[in-house]
């Protein structure tokens, strides 16, 4: 039987290449806030950042993988200054 580490290994694993199929190579072509159509659609109470990509795909952050509102975006830059792209 495997143990919990071997598959949260595996898990990112696989949901890595999930994120590779849909984001590997595209260019970010644009970036806005979801409308408040698009919030109402979703039932969430908060609009997140839209990221558009070359091959029109559209991505959000959510705050959990249920979906239940939108999320932040948080980062780095090379030089070590934090990144926030709250929700509004």
């Amino acid at each position: 039987m495997p143990n919990k580490h071997d598959v949260e290994i595996d898990s990112k694993k696989r949901w890595a290449k999930e994120a590779d199929k849909h984001l590997l190579g595209r260019k970010i072509i644009g970036t806005r806030y979801m409308s408040n159509k698009e919030v109402e659609q979703l039932g969430w109470y908060s609009a997140a950042l839209v990221i558009m990509l070359d091959n029109d795909t559209v991505i959000y952050p959510s705050q959990d993988d249920e979906g239940n509102n939108a999320g932040a975006i948080f980062g780095n830059t090379k030089d070590g200054k934090e990144i926030t792209l709250p929700v509004i």
